[in-house]
């Protein structure tokens, strides 16, 4: 009754009641053990102070949900969070912590289980929420702080409202966990339609970086544009990004029953832009040039390559495929111009 009540009034912002769980040795070993593991974490924290002039200097690892994760960069948190070892993120709403216990006094309080925002896509149970920086700037920093971690090249931090955010997440019984994320400008004058993108390293190679590329190009689509991801593309991102352009020309050209084809067109049906057709063309040994004119070459040995890697995909990938009528969205000039 006792502990019952105890466990009602605190949840889980306090050690629950230990009295008469079991024997009075073995209650003396587990203290004995927690105060060595608190001696252990304070040793490395004060480890970690003493790099504070070397490059090692930074935050080591991450808790997010039920993944400890890794940080491969620096990223510009406040100075106080910045000199720990370990920061701890609630999945949902992205809040940063210094420890444990306060994660878990706040996720007990935390009423946060999808990004803010709108839901503009859903398909079983993949989601993808458009969270506007103006609207959202707290979330939409945290989330820039969190990539950054995991991103080399990544200059945006706090400028964030002249920006929107599509976060696809992957949902469960507790809520929807954010899988990765793209950004872009809301008018850019050169057509790119991401400026950043990201996805979480315990959710790579499961088909969600391919998803949320796919997904960029989509709403280029509906807003009848020709996009291109911003430069410098990150290391990762441009393996992603050839891989992706390499699947949809073949993919298209697979289909295609015509003598002849333009980049122009290709670029209309696929929305991508020339140069980024024509630079994957050329690293294909598709592209010829011939009496003043490039000519597409349709290689079969690629062709039949491509279509036999296709046939041997795994069901939990080829699930990952987007659905355009799952989409419900709006570009935000039409929405400024009927207003």
């Amino acid at each position: 009754m006792e502990h019952s009540q105890h466990q009602q009034q605190y949840e889980k912002s306090r050690e629950p009641l230990l009295k008469g769980l079991t024997s009075k040795y073995d209650l003396r070993l587990f203290q004995q053990a927690q105060m060595k593991a608190c001696d252990e974490l304070e040793y490395e924290i004060t480890q970690h102070y003493q790099l504070s002039n070397k490059q090692e200097y930074r935050i080591k690892k991450i808790e997010i949900g039920r993944y400890e994760l890794e940080t491969w960069y620096s990223s510009p948190y406040p100075e106080e969070y910045a000199r720990l070892p370990k920061l701890y993120l609630c999945e949902f709403c992205l809040k940063f912590m210094k420890s444990a216990t306060i994660l878990r006094r706040h996720s007990a309080k935390c009423v946060w289980r999808h990004p803010p925002g709108d839901e503009i896509y859903r398909k079983a149970n993949i989601s993808v929420f458009e969270v506007d920086g103006k609207k959202n700037k707290i979330y939409c920093q945290n989330l820039c702080l969190l990539a950054k971690l995991f991103l080399d090249h990544k200059t945006l931090y706090y400028d964030v409202e002249p920006f929107l955010f599509y976060v696809m997440t992957e949902a469960d019984t507790q809520g929807c966990h954010v899988v990765g994320y793209f950004s872009k400008e809301k008018n850019s004058f050169l057509n790119y339609n991401v400026s950043c993108i990201l996805t979480m390293p315990q959710c790579m190679r499961q088909g969600y970086g391919k998803m949320l590329i796919d997904f960029s190009y989509l709403l280029s689509k509906v807003e009848e544009k020709i996009g291109s991801p911003e430069r410098p593309l990150s290391d990762l991102g441009l393996i992603s990004y050839r891989s992706y352009w390499k699947d949809v020309l073949l993919n298209y050209l697979t289909t295609y029953n015509g003598n002849e084809i333009s980049i122009k067109d290709l670029s209309q049906e696929t929305a991508v832009n020339a140069n980024d057709i024509v630079s994957t063309l050329q690293a294909l040994g598709m592209l010829k040039y011939w009496k003043g004119k490039h000519l597409v070459l349709k290689r079969q040995d690629l062709l039949e390559e491509y279509l036999e890697k296709k046939a041997r995909k795994f069901p939990e990938k080829d699930s990952r495929k987007l659905d355009p009528g799952c989409l419900k969205w709006t570009p935000i000039q039409n929405i400024t111009t009927t207003s």
